[in-house]
């Protein structure tokens, strides 16, 4: 009964968006779902739009393939047999800067899976670790991240194991590794929140856990740039992917840390800045007179100023006071 009502809603919903689909109707994004679930994907008169009913009794809009056909997102270099299909494209050919677009009001987002971090992006026992490890048991759901359609899913025999790789709508990969069982084929279109697989142990893993990676282009980038895993709250609605990024050396914490240090550096520059007082000479002033007029002593004006208390004092020249 609650999904009919549920339906009807969305229906009266969907009826008055057609004219423009990016109206204030459109769902916001959804930035956390603990454990809303898709359970059916219904059609709509506009055909760019469908209707994602979720088990907690909400919905929202989705783009279909018509609106996507417009895009090379899911043309170009799209290889359903291939982990990576970017082995062509070296690293200098990809923009310095790249704006990527995360969620909109018809993009939404889902943290993957809840589960305490055991291993984050970085060089790990002289070895390249491209993503980040999530624990979990087998046979946990594990959640598309993003909108998307599912470019890979196959059980390799690389240290991935069963695998299944998700293209977004902004071009970003993201790889999910080591699973049990895969939910979803390559060529299925995907909302945020959708289960795409269960957790295992598969390929080169030392226990149940999820190996989560965000690539574009084929580079591996921190996913804490994106994700914050310990609130499963996503960092920025838009991010601007840098090509230094794709070093494995570089880390969001890092980067952060150094942020906050110029950021609070530049607010120390900022206060003194507040607390300089200048003062311009005038005829008939001495280094006494103005000492005595800005409170402050001839010792102090010498100092800093770098001059003599007995120096001569030009007219116009501009002397720091405090």
């Amino acid at each position: 009964m609650k999904k009919i009502q549920l339906l009807i809603l969305a229906l009266c919903g969907a009826a008055t968006a057609f004219a423009n689909p990016l109206d204030s109707l459109a769902i916001k994004p959804i930035e956390k779902l603990q454990s809303a679930i898709v359970v059916d994907t219904l059609p709509t008169a506009d055909k760019h739009l469908s209707i994602v009913l979720f088990n907690d009794n909400s919905w929202r809009y989705i783009r279909t393939a018509e609106i996507e056909a417009d895009s090379t997102v899911y043309t170009k270099y799209w290889d359903t047999e291939k982990i990576s299909p970017y082995r062509e494209v070296a690293l200098g050919e990809i923009p310095l800067t790249v704006p990527i677009s995360l969620v909109d009001s018809l993009r939404s987002y889902r943290y993957p899976h809840i589960g305490r971090i055991t291993s984050r992006y970085g060089v790990r026992r002289r070895q390249n670790h491209n993503g980040i490890d999530i624990a979990l048991k087998v046979g946990d759901t594990i959640c598309s991240a993003f909108d998307g359609r599912v470019r890979f899913s196959k059980a390799t025999d690389t240290g991935y194991g069963t695998l299944v790789i998700i293209r977004h709508d902004n071009g970003i990969e993201t790889y999910h590794g080591h699973l049990s069982k895969r939910l979803v084929e390559a060529g299925d279109r995907v909302v945020a929140g959708q289960p795409i697989a269960l957790g295992g142990n598969s390929g080169r893993s030392t226990g149940p856990h999820l190996h989560f990676e965000c690539r574009y282009m084929g580079q591996s980038f921190d996913p804490e740039r994106i994700i914050d895993f310990k609130t499963g709250k996503l960092r920025r609605e838009e991010l601007l992917l840098k090509r230094s990024y794709f070093s494995i050396y570089s880390k969001y914490e890092q980067d952060w840390n150094g942020e906050k240090l110029l950021a609070e550096a530049d607010k120390k520059e900022a206060a003194l800045s507040a607390e300089r007082r200048y003062y311009k000479v005038q005829k008939g002033d001495y280094l006494g007179k103005i000492a005595a007029r800005n409170h402050t002593s001839v010792a102090a004006i010498c100092r800093l100023n770098g001059i003599k208390a007995n120096a001569v004092l030009q007219v116009g020249k501009v002397l720091r006071v405090k």
